[in-house]
């Protein structure tokens, strides 16, 4: 898949980024560049990878540094969506349950992180 979009809305109490294509190396400054500008100031970002089937170690790099950045502001970073080949790499490397904790924190239940 070598398309790859970033759609931000936001709400009064959350923000929700809507990303569709694989994140890795070349697509993942787009995201980051869209969550920069984001400002989060204590609220949750909603992240929906329903549409990411495939996400390398730069994508991992950046899902962390958006955990950390919205735990120093006061927020949450909730993963909805999660495809099989994102939900191996976050359980390969002990980082699913740093997400599943925060998203089920988010959304209220465990049906949030999908994998």
């Amino acid at each position: 898949m070598s398309d790859f979009t970033v759609i931000t809305r936001q709400y009064a109490d959350r923000t929700v980024i809507t990303v569709s294509g694989e994140m890795d190396l070349l697509t993942c400054p787009q995201l980051a560049q869209a969550s920069t500008v984001i400002p989060l100031n204590g609220k949750t970002l909603y992240l929906d990878l329903s549409d990411v089937p495939f996400m390398d170690s730069s994508g991992l790099n950046l899902l962390v540094l958006l955990r950390r950045r919205l735990h120093a502001e006061g927020g949450l970073l909730a993963i909805t969506g999660l495809q099989p080949q994102p939900a191996q790499l976050l359980k390969l490397t002990g980082a699913y349950e740093l997400f599943a904790a925060d998203t089920v924190t988010a959304a209220g239940s465990e049906e949030a992180l999908t994998a």
